[in-house]
């Protein structure tokens, strides 16, 4: 096995003011997970259906900012400079496709999972299945970065080698998710919001502060240092990254933002679609608050990195002293060490990553938990299945895929940001265009849905297995040769990390040329997608099928 890249530059000795601080943190979300406990489906996965909508969009905030935002956002600008605000553009842009198209009409229909919205919109087990598998792998991918993110921070606090802190933080992770489920997830998600957010512009104005870099507003000031930090900040598409990339990038970060499940769902848990659509208003104000400033942290921490080190900055990017791809993910509390900042609030900064990387992690267990509990087990294997034998099933799929992500974050394809991307190219290529066409198309049929999620699949796989296995696979790797990828021409228009601009436009044509091909969908189905679009409210528990199917009216019905 080949052991992970280090962070050098970081002061990898345990310390006991941040040591207590993380454990205090963590034993107060076993708390939380406890009191919240669930028994029943309802609980495990939409948590009742009773969040209101400053805390779902805290609970959004925190599910969103991951490690790969409150470390790997800052890490990708610092390394890829203009190349990383795609980044930027791309996972907040999505919030407003979502707010105008998908947060009301997805709460109407009102169903456990992103699968349950696939399978009754298309009725179709197979559809199902396909938007299951997709969900897993999508958990999957992201969450080994948010596990190396967890597992460098816990370098810091604990002294560890990576491999152990990896080892211990997921344990903890699934611990408490598997006890807790949607309700006690949602119920830690405010309070890891509020650690997050706190610790990370306290680190962004300290290191400011203490640095000379700013007074204020560092999110603004850092431009001073922009013409000093070489052309890595000041000169587009440097380093091998082109415009088309950036644009493909930033393109599978919107639309991909639009498909993850795990983001989805937190629009079920809600108590209604006025409440859906104003808790995404207040996620983007939450996500905002992070986002604003991580350009910030990343020029104070090239800069710091320059400095303690005493080389140009432009030698920051090349040459042996160049940072690393560890350190460029975890600059964010390196800044605050270079800044010569109190260690305990060095370990407030890294507490924070942890609390963003376990807040996302706990989203995606819980997706991948009832993808393969609800999804697969109950719908299609035993449907006389008991809420007991969904529950445990849920628990055990958290347990299994926790250890499978553990293992793969030893030795990860990818920085943090860009590990994370892959499950949003994912997204934006399979899962979008069925929720999308399934909500404002009511043509939309069966065997589109299946053509197009089926495409979907296989242009993302095969980006996988051209660009990213040839690294893992000898056999791979002689073919694919200097350059990395099997086949050069389809890596470079068909990214991993922007597969989905080829992907959801290619998906979408499918889906809608089939659809015309074939018989269109039942009238009920019609119905249905109608009454998510109706100026009536509904009640809490109430979903476009109980209207439907109690006869009630629908708009354009005549």
């Amino acid at each position: 096995m080949t052991i992970p890249l280090q962070a050098e530059a970081l002061d990898i000795s345990f310390k006991l003011l941040p040591a207590i601080i993380v454990f205090l943190m963590m034993a107060s979300f076993l708390v939380i997970g406890y009191v919240f406990k669930v028994a029943d489906t309802e609980g495990m996965w939409v948590a009742g259906r009773g969040i209101g909508n400053i805390e779902n969009g805290m609970a959004i905030g925190a599910n969103w900012m991951s490690a790969a935002s409150y470390l790997g956002l800052a890490g990708l600008v610092a390394l890829a400079g203009f190349y990383g605000l795609a980044f930027i553009v791309g996972w907040t842009t999505g919030y407003f496709v979502l707010l105008i198209f998908l947060a009301a009409q997805m709460r109407r229909f009102g169903k456990y999972t992103a699968p349950d919205f696939v399978a009754d919109r298309f009725n179709s087990p197979t559809a199902r299945a396909l938007a299951a598998f997709t969900t897993l792998l999508i958990a999957y991918v992201y969450s080994v970065g948010q596990a190396r993110g967890m597992g460098l921070v816990g370098q810091y606090v604990f002294g560890l080698d990576i491999i152990p802190m990896i080892v211990v933080m997921m344990t903890i992770t699934v611990g408490y998710l598997a006890l807790s489920g949607m309700l006690g997830a949602t119920k830690n998600m405010a309070v890891q919001y509020v650690i997050l957010i706190v610790a990370f512009l306290a680190g962004v104005y300290a290191v400011g502060f203490t640095g000379g870099y700013s007074t204020v507003l560092p999110q603004i000031e850092y431009g001073a240092l922009i013409s000093e930090l070489s052309r890595q900040f000041t000169e587009p598409f440097i380093g091998g990254n082109s415009y088309y990339l950036w644009v493909a990038t930033a393109f599978s970060l919107i639309f991909g933002t639009c498909g993850l499940p795990h983001v989805l769902v937190r629009f079920y848990t809600v108590k209604s679609e006025r409440t859906a659509r104003w808790s995404t208003v207040w996620g983007l104000f939450f996500i905002l608050l992070l986002y604003w400033a991580a350009p910030a942290m990343a020029a104070f921490g090239v800069d710091l990195f320059a400095a303690v080190n005493n080389i140009s900055p432009e030698a920051v990017f090349t040459g042996g002293q160049a940072m690393s791809g560890a350190e460029g993910d975890v600059i964010v509390v390196l800044a605050a060490q270079f800044a010569d900042l109190p260690t305990w609030f060095v370990g407030l900064v890294a507490a924070g990553a942890m609390a963003a990387a376990i807040a996302t992690t706990a989203g995606l267990f819980i997706t991948a938990s009832s993808a393969v509990a609800h999804d697969i087990y109950a719908e299609l294997i035993n449907p006389d299945a008991t809420q007991r034998q969904q529950v445990l099933i849920g628990r055990a799929t958290i347990v299994g895929i926790g250890a499978l992500v553990t293992v793969t974050a030893f030795n990860p394809p990818a920085l943090i940001g860009e590990l994370v991307a892959y499950a949003f190219s994912l997204a934006g290529t399979v899962l979008f265009p069925m929720f999308f066409l399934g909500l404002w198309w009511e043509n939309t049929n069966r065997q589109g849905a299946l053509a197009g999620m089926t495409v979907g699949l296989l242009l993302w796989i095969t980006s996988i297995i051209n660009s990213v296995l040839p690294a893992y696979v000898p056999a791979l790797a002689d073919i694919a040769g200097e350059g990395g990828a099997l086949i050069p021409i389809y890596a470079q228009y068909v990214p991993p990390i922007g597969a989905a601009l080829v992907g959801t436009p290619l998906v979408f044509l499918v889906t809608i040329a089939v659809s015309l091909a074939t018989p269109e969908p039942p009238l009920e189905t019609k119905k249905m997608v109608r009454q998510c679009h109706s100026p009536e409210p509904m009640g809490q528990q109430q979903s476009a099928e109980d209207i439907v199917s109690s006869g009630g009216d629908t708009p354009a019905d005549d």
